[in-house]
């Protein structure tokens, strides 16, 4: 769609070379968006979060695009130290960056915060236990306070997504693969990546108004998923 439906609105977006950052970003801002890109990892720094938000004052809607590689540890195998660099990139920074953003939001009974998640935390997929508990905590932690900050006229919602072009997990050369192609044939009855335009654009419908009415959702765009 191509009308400006996110005129007037300023949107963050965190880590924003990374991951869906850059074309969230340029769709946001084709549909009319003020967007306020931010780049760089939240993990290092825990006062980070509360910085940005304050530096980008009034924010209309907030997109949490938080990543890291995902390890592929047998479960038995993972360490300590596996455990806390996951859990400290992608489920640390989403309380801090939603406790900075709700105030205002609360205050004007308006905003919306919208995660960039992932499927993994929804079937079960081999050596990906500490990738997949961290994903699932963000979605654990998205549903609670959605249904929370609802009465507020705040929409806080996911998108769970897997298959969906990107460079931090399917970089060109993991596409090029002939065995990832074959991947795709067998698992995903799309038969190919959802692009990064067709997520993004979904992103920005649920920024928009026309989302109100979605609180505490978690909504998987992965092509589809074959049995388990």
């Amino acid at each position: 769609m191509s009308y400006p439906r996110l005129a007037g609105k300023r949107i963050l977006v965190t880590e924003a070379d990374a991951f869906m950052g850059p074309m969230l970003c340029q769709v946001l801002a084709r549909h009319g968006a003020e967007v306020i890109a931010d780049a760089g990892t939240l993990a290092d720094d825990p006062q980070r979060p509360a910085a940005i938000v304050a530096a980008a004052g009034t924010i209309d809607v907030l997109v949490a695009n938080l990543a890291i590689p995902a390890p592929s540890t047998p479960a038995v195998e993972v360490s300590e130290a596996e455990w806390r660099a996951t859990f400290a990139a992608l489920v640390d920074p989403l309380p801090r960056l939603v406790g900075a953003v709700l105030p205002q939001m609360l205050a004007r009974r308006s905003g919306k915060i919208l995660l960039m998640g992932s499927a993994s935390a929804l079937r079960g997929m081999r050596r990906a236990s500490t990738y997949s508990a961290a994903r699932g905590a963000q979605l654990a932690y998205i549903q609670a306070v959605g249904v929370e900050v609802a009465p507020y006229n705040v929409q806080v919602n996911a998108i769970a997504q897997n298959f969906v072009d990107n460079p931090t997990y399917f970089p060109p050369e993991v596409q090029a693969d002939p065995r990832f192609q074959d991947r795709l044939r067998r698992e995903v009855p799309l038969g190919r990546l959802v692009t990064a335009g067709e997520d993004a654009e979904f992103a920005a419908f649920l920024a928009s108004d026309a989302a109100d009415h979605f609180v505490g959702q978690v909504f998987p765009v992965c092509g589809g998923w074959v049995g388990r």
